[in-house]
């Protein structure tokens, strides 16, 4: 089965003198099961395919049929595993380099990066060199989500490892990689090393490339490309969708929370340190059939063809199809507003410009 692809535009038809209503433009070609959404320089969109494929828009809004990256017989697919996140190299366009996270036939994770000759449209599988293999105990939170931070290193984000209710405690257990947030600095060879002043260097046990803990499933984290602050959708379990957002050069060692916290409620207080050592979302929703069971993280709107959006973080449900704006203003007050009722969103993205794109 296909699945219709979107972009996200105003529709110019003032609903009250305060509000805008808004409607979803569909391109016209679909993809299957497209997972994440990546932006080239040269205005091309990378399509990630869960099942393990790269499909590109070109510039002129285009589809290419070439496939870009196939790697469907290394890639374990369906459910919450596939192939799940993509990140470009920051000069992408002069090495060819670009990040990966995708679920293996074993059910590992891998975090690869892969490279592509200027002037192809076709990688070579042979070019792919692993960063990580991460062991999942269970088939589910497996996170997916990888981008290049505003200070250029590449972020990582991992779930805890799945169930329900994190029953091998990884995501508070700084000796494991699931449930955290990784930071690497890449080298032009694909490989990595680790920055000088991520948190945890040297500091017992603790795996240096860990940036931030206490994530349950981190579907979609983003960066605001006017500040670098880092916003982060993290999956609840039963109780609340949450939203975290940490201001540029703030995030490093963070907390946040799970599973001692369930958005800004106790879940499970068992072993867990003071609560001033957590820090917590900015904005959660409860679990419900009627407002959502599955946040979809987005992106701060920073486009210019919906000034009623400008500054906003835009993101939605996957269960209710409703898609938000949420606003911080000057006095610290938070304003969540539903925009759109839509499909159900696996993704977001962004265009060269700024412009907002969703997948369902």
């Amino acid at each position: 089965m296909k699945f219709l692809y979107y972009l996200l535009i105003i529709f110019l038809l003032p609903v009250s003198l305060n509000a805008q209503t808004y409607e979803l433009e569909p391109f016209p070609f679909s993809f299957a099961s497209p997972v994440d959404i990546a932006g080239a320089e040269d205005g091309r969109l990378f399509i990630v395919e869960q099942r393990g494929r790269i499909m590109v828009i070109n510039a002129d809004g285009t589809k290419n049929e070439t496939v870009f990256l196939d790697i469907v017989s290394k890639v374990r697919s369906g459910g919450e595993q596939g192939l799940l996140g993509l990140a470009l190299h920051p000069d992408f366009l002069e090495n060819g380099l670009f990040y990966v996270n995708y679920t293996d036939v074993s059910g590992t994770t891998i975090i690869s990066s892969f490279s592509v000759a200027a002037g192809t449209e076709i990688v070579d599988n042979a070019t792919e060199n692993e960063l990580f293999r991460i062991a999942q105990p269970f088939n589910n939170h497996n996170g997916g989500c990888l981008k290049f931070g505003p200070d250029g290193y590449l972020y990582i984000g991992l779930g805890d490892g799945g169930l329900g209710g994190d029953p091998q405690n990884f995501s508070q257990n700084n000796a494991e990689l699931l449930g955290k947030m990784l930071r690497i600095e890449v080298d032009e060879t694909g490989g990595f090393s680790i920055p000088a002043d991520n948190p945890f260097i040297n500091d017992g046990g603790i795996p240096d490339e860990i940036w931030a803990t206490g994530l349950r499933n981190p579907w979609r984290f983003s960066f605001d490309r006017a500040n670098g602050d880092l916003w982060i959708a993290d999956v609840g379990q039963n109780a609340f969708e949450e939203i975290n957002k940490t201001k540029a050069g703030e995030g490093a060692g963070l907390d946040y929370g799970w599973r001692c916290w369930e958005g800004a409620a106790v879940f499970n207080a068992s072993g867990c340190a003071e609560d001033s050592t957590f820090f917590f979302p900015i904005y959660t929703y409860p679990n419900s059939i009627s407002i959502g069971r599955s946040v979809t993280g987005g992106f701060v709107y920073r486009g210019t063809s919906i000034p009623d959006l400008q500054g906003k973080y835009i993101y939605g449900d996957f269960a209710s199809t409703i898609i938000w704006s949420l606003e911080e203003l000057a006095t610290g007050e938070v304003v969540n507003q539903e925009i759109f009722r839509g499909p159900s969103m696996s993704t977001f993205g962004e265009t060269l410009e700024g412009e907002l794109l969703v997948a369902n």
